[in-house]
C-alpha cells in the first residue's frame, strides 16, 4: 500500500522505517526540513537503536521518502505528530488540527476511498469530535462513507521501538466502520500479534490509559526510592 505519514519525530520515524520495511511504499510528511533531509539522506532524525540502518535500507529500495512540500497520493494517512501539553496542562491539538485540515483538501481532490488513521497520543472523544469535523470540513465529503478513520495507538518504548513494533503485546484499532478497520489489519499483516478491534473511544481510552499506568509505576518507584534514602543505614 502507498502510506503519507505525518510527523517524523520519534513515533513517525520508526513506523515509517518499519512499514518501508515491511515493502509498502512510504511518504514522509514533516515541516522540519531538517528530518526530511536526514531521512532522505539514509539517516534517522531521533536517536535510536537499529533505526539509521532501517531508514537506510528503506531509502536504498526507494520504499522511504520524506518531503517538506506538496503531498502525494496515497491509500493510506497515518497522523504522527506531536500533542504536547498547553500551560494549563491540558492537550495541545494545534498539530493534529494543522494535519488534519491538510489531509481534508488532499481529499476533496481525490476520487478513491482513502483511510485516515490517528497514531497521536489523544484524549477520548478528540477523533469523533474533533478531527472527523475537520476532515469532513476541509474535504466537503462524508466519514464513514467517502472516506474511512481509524485510531491506531503505538505502544513504543524508547530503546526498543523497533521490536516493539514487530512483537506488540496487541495491537488496537479503534474502527469508525468496518472497512477502516479491514485496512489497517492488512497494514499490520506481517505482525503476529493479538488484533484487537474496537469502537474509536475506546481504543483512545486504552492508550490514555497505559500512559496514566506507566507514569504511576514510576511516581511508585521513585516513592520508593525517596523512603530508601529516608531509612538509610537502617536497613544495614
Amino acid at each position: 500500500m502507498k502510506v503519507n505519514i505525518y510527523g517524523l519525530g520519534y513515533v513517525g520515524s520508526v513506523s515509517a522505517a518499519c512499514l518501508a520495511a515491511d515493502g509498502h511504499e512510504v511518504l514522509g510528511i514533516d515541516i522540519d526540513r531538517t528530518k526530511v533531509e536526514s531521512i532522505n539522506r539514509g539517516g534517522s532524525p531521533v536517536v535510536e537503536p537499529g533505526l539509521s540502518e532501517l531508514i537506510n535500507r528503506g531509502v536504498a529500495s526507494k520504499k522511504l521518502r520524506a518531503t517538506a512540500e506538496a503531498i502525494e497520493d496515497a491509500d493510506i494517512s497515518i497522523v504522527c505528530v506531536g500533542t504536547p501539553s498547553n500551560e494549563n496542562g491540558s492537550l495541545s491539538l494545534k498539530y493534529i488540527s494543522r494535519a488534519t485540515e491538510h489531509i481534508g483538501d488532499f481529499l476533496r481532490t481525490k476520487d478513491s476511498y482513502h483511510l485516515v488513521c490517528i497514531r497521536s497520543t489523544v484524549l477520548p472523544g478528540t477523533v469523533e469530535t474533533h478531527v472527523i469535523p475537520i476532515l469532513e470540513q476541509h474535504s466537503q465529503r462524508k466519514a464513514g462513507r467517502d472516506f474511512g478513520v481509524c485510531m491506531n495507538p503505538e505502544f513504543l518504548r524508547e530503546g526498543s521501538s523497533i521490536r516493539d513494533y514487530y512483537c506488540p503485546p496487541f495491537t488496537i484499532i479503534g474502527e469508525l466502520d468496518s472497512r477502516s478497520g479491514d485496512i489497517v489489519q492488512q497494514l499490520y499483516s506481517r505482525i503476529s500479534a493479538p488484533m484487537i478491534r474496537t469502537k474509536v473511544t475506546v481504543a483512545e481510552m486504552v492508550k490514555y490509559a497505559g500512559n496514566a499506568f506507566h507514569a504511576l509505576k514510576i511516581a511508585f518507584a521513585n516513592e520508593i526510592g525517596n523512603l530508601c534514602k529516608r531509612l538509610g543505614r537502617r536497613w544495614a
